[in-house]
């Protein structure tokens, strides 16, 4: 396994659209194995195909605390929706970026694993959360896109200050 570069915002690859999965052989099982160690050594709850570069419909989650939980949903597609939530969201490819985000309270998911077969994963709170998140990945948005323009522009000139103090650190 092998620790994969993310994408970091404001690069134009995490705008692209994924493309569905075709083929579950064992290339597409090392990649998410290796998207699950990226997403680990990030301390991140949820990675997306495109935030690697990788512009196929793969996600990867793991919200347990013992990292004991990995959650692989390969081109997924929300069934149902219903509830509302605000939580506070992160991203890898936006770091040290926090925003609340209105999303559902719980969805139904139908996807495929990583040998292709058909399964349904039901979802409720931060878990929800996550899997909607690294589905708009998927389908080229990122969380500020649901900020209202000044807090994402505030929330950007935060993260370019941050970048221009570790670079000259």
């Amino acid at each position: 396994m092998s620790v994969l570069p993310i994408l970091e915002f404001p690069d134009p690859r995490l705008r692209t659209k994924a493309a569905p999965v075709t083929v579950f052989d064992d290339a597409l099982k090392q990649f998410v194995a290796d998207m699950f160690e990226t997403m680990y050594d990030a301390n991140g709850v949820g990675l997306a195909a495109t935030q690697v570069n990788v512009h196929q419909r793969v996600l990867v989650a793991d919200m347990s605390e013992e990292r004991n939980q990995p959650l692989a949903l390969i081109n997924a597609q929300i069934l149902e929706k219903d509830g509302a939530q605000v939580y506070q969201e992160g991203c890898l490819s936006f770091p040290g970026i926090y925003a609340d985000v209105t999303r559902a309270l719980h969805v139904k998911v139908k996807a495929q694993d990583v040998d292709g077969n058909q399964i349904v994963v039901e979802a409720e709170g931060p878990l929800a959360v996550c899997i909607q998140h690294e589905m708009d990945h998927l389908d080229g948005k990122v969380f500020v896109d649901y900020l209202s323009p000044l807090k994402r522009s505030m929330l950007l000139k935060r993260m370019d200050k941050q970048r221009k103090q570790a670079a000259e650190a």
